[in-house]
């Protein structure tokens, strides 16, 4: 494109270094990004002080070891809701975090550029939009309604899995496509396989991504509620077992939220604080581990042979 005196005359007084106009607009730019970025940070921590302030006052022993009270009694905890929490995302972990990075694994290191495979990716992406309703009513459908599982964690663990499994998908795969394929192709110069490339380079120098994707995964697993009405149902006893009704500690905060009996909107405030508090835990020691194996792994050692 060619440009005529007058264009040029003004792109160069517009993109001179000290135009006083650009320096202003360049200031109020920056002023109200960082505005919003204040207004944003400030919502999170008012939210977060918010739930510590009214959940830090129902800490206590009994809040991890009891059944919670009945209508209209006082005491009480929440063991039941995390055992149940815990048996229901973890079936969901190990039914999407697998699945998740395999399909990842064909789509960006064997999948080429066909009908299948963008049909893969645009399935992937229409799924991840999925309101976590439908998923609890699809399940629900599909294993309650029709007698094979009942309410129960095994089902509750599926809806949750038909969450994260795009989530995990989707962040895998562009985890492994942003792997150098210089390192691909160094690990094949020194006799590797594709196989030993994919599980001893790829996958090593991808994890930290991966984990971010499955992080953000148990993370939206361990606060929905709608899926898991359809399908964990509830409990006010201890879990008797994976194909039983199952208590949850966000369908604990759900009912008890808007229970008229102080003792049990009390011990909603501390389920959301305990919910707070592991997912903090959970990221912290997951970078943590994650800082160490990577900086000891053969990830390191490939480079330099190279």
């Amino acid at each position: 494109m060619v440009l005529n005196s007058f264009e040029l005359n003004t792109l160069t007084k517009l993109y001179q270094p000290h135009n006083p106009g650009r320096r202003c607009l360049s200031i109020f730019m920056s002023t109200v990004t960082l505005i919003c970025t204040l207004i944003t940070v400030s919502i999170l921590i008012t939210i977060v002080f918010y739930i510590v302030n009214k959940g830090i006052e129902q800490w206590h022993w009994d809040l991890f070891t009891q059944l919670p009270p009945s209508a209209g009694m006082t005491g009480g905890g929440i063991a039941n809701a995390l055992i149940g929490t815990v048996w229901v995302v973890t079936i969901g972990s190990t039914i999407a975090f697998p699945m998740g990075i395999l399909a990842a694994i064909y789509l960006a290191e064997f999948g080429k550029a066909t009908p299948l495979t963008q049909g893969l990716r645009l399935a992937t992406l229409v799924l991840s939009g999925l309101p976590s309703i439908i998923a609890g009513v699809f399940v629900y459908g599909l294993l309650v309604a029709t007698g094979i599982t009942g309410f129960s964690a095994i089902a509750g663990g599926v809806a949750l899995a038909v969450l994260m499994l795009p989530i995990v998908t989707r962040f895998s795969e562009e985890a492994i496509r942003l792997v150098p394929q210089d390192l691909r192709w160094g690990a094949i110069a020194l006799g590797a396989s594709q196989s030993q490339v994919i599980l001893g380079i790829v996958l090593p120098a991808a994890a930290p991504a991966i984990l971010t994707g499955i992080l953000l995964a148990l993370s939206r697993a361990v606060g929905e509620t709608a899926p898991l009405l359809f399908t964990a149902l509830n409990s006010s006893f201890w879990p008797q077992g994976l194909w039983e009704p199952t208590p949850t500690l966000s369908v604990l905060i759900y009912y008890y939220a808007t229970s008229p009996f102080a003792a049990q909107k009390e011990l909603a405030w501390a389920a959301a604080f305990v919910l707070v508090f592991s997912v903090l835990i959970t990221n912290l020691l997951s970078r943590l581990i994650l800082f160490l194996a990577f900086r000891s792994g053969s990830i390191q050692r490939l480079r330099e042979l190279i």
